[in-house]
Order: C-alpha cells, then sequence, then structure tokens
C-alpha cells in the first residue's frame, strides 16, 4: 500500500541517493502537447537539498523537454525505482525551476553539488521543490543487476568545444518537440 510523506526524510533520502537511475516527467500546459519521460543516471548528478527540495544537472541531449515543459509550467515529477533489494518506488512530485549555464546564477546551484562527474556537458541545473512526497510498492519492478556507469554522454560530448556546445544548444536544443522555446 502506497504511502504519502510530509517530507523527503533521512531514509527516503538514503533511498533516493542509492539508486543508479531515476526518471523525470513533464509535460506541456493544456490538451494539446507531448508528455515527456526520461531517465537520468550519474552518480553525483543528483542531490537532496532539504525535506523539500532536490536538484540534478541536466546534460546536453538529443531534445530539451524537460527546460521546456519547465519554463511553460513548472510541473514535475522524479520516480525513483529499487531494482535490488525490497521493492519500492518514490515519486517526488512538484514544481521545477532551470537554471542554465549561461545564466548568472548558475554557479551558485552547481556549488549545491559535492562532486560532479563532469561539468563540460551540464546544460542546467534542475531544481524542484518538492510539493507531495510518496512511495508505492514496487512489486512489478524486475530485479536487475547494476553494472556499471555508462560513459558514452561524457566523452561524447569531451569532444566539443564550449563554443561547439553554445551552437549545439542553439540549433539542437532550442525548442521542445511541441514547438516551445527551452532558453
Amino acid at each position: 500500500m502506497g504511502k504519502v510523506y510530509p517530507e523527503i526524510d533521512s531514509r527516503l533520502g538514503d533511498f533516493i541517493a542509492a539508486q543508479p537511475v531515476f526518471f523525470v516527467a513533464t509535460a506541456p500546459s493544456g490538451a494539446q502537447g507531448h508528455v515527456n519521460v526520461s531517465p537520468k543516471g550519474m552518480r553525483g548528478t543528483f542531490v537532496v537539498l532539504g525535506p523539500h527540495r532536490v536538484a540534478y544537472l541536466d546534460y546536453h541531449g538529443s531534445g530539451a523537454e524537460t527546460i521546456a515543459h519547465l519554463r511553460d509550467n513548472g510541473r514535475i515529477t522524479l520516480m525513483f525505482c529499487a531494482f535490488d533489494g525490497p521493492p519500492k518506488i518514490v515519486r517526488l512530485h512538484g514544481r521545477g525551476t532551470s537554471v542554465a549555464v549561461t545564466e548568472e546564477t548558475f554557479a551558485d546551484r552547481l556549488a549545491e553539488f559535492p562532486a560532479p562527474p563532469d561539468m563540460h556537458a551540464v546544460r542546467a541545473v534542475i531544481t524542484v521543490e518538492v510539493e507531495r512526497v510518496s512511495d508505492s510498492c514496487g512489486y512489478a519492478v524486475p530485479l536487475m543487476d547494476y553494472r556499471t556507469e555508462r560513459d558514452l554522454l561524457l566523452t561524447s560530448h569531451s569532444r566539443r568545444t564550449a563554443e561547439d556546445l553554445v551552437v549545439y544548444r542553439a540549433t539542437k536544443n532550442a525548442a521542445s518537440i511541441d514547438g516551445l522555446p527551452v532558453f
């Protein structure tokens, strides 16, 4: 049976920190547009900042739906699943904001992470003010063995200069698939 919690306590925070992957869901306003779900990973890219506040590093990628949706309406859900150990799913519902690498406050947001793996490819910091914390059983989530982190995202961007990444954002990450502006 699922439960709603008043906040992210230390037990839930420990569970969240132990998961090697989490999922981010957002959607544009209104009945039109595409709901987006993105898997995220890499140790050191997610932090619990308080009982109602979390953040994660957003890396350059094939799209920028999350940032566009947050600019549109701020709604976001983060989901963490136990793929080993006792079955559990934790969802964090809230309002998110993004601070792009080009913004003045980016360094302040980045300082909230203890040891990010690679800063070169970071596009933004996503911060979520958590309004609802819940868990559910996760009985249908498969047991899987974690092998290692993938480094393809970091190595693919390591070949790009800072100027290349500016062009990448302008050409590949300027708008969502529904045409919403990203930056």
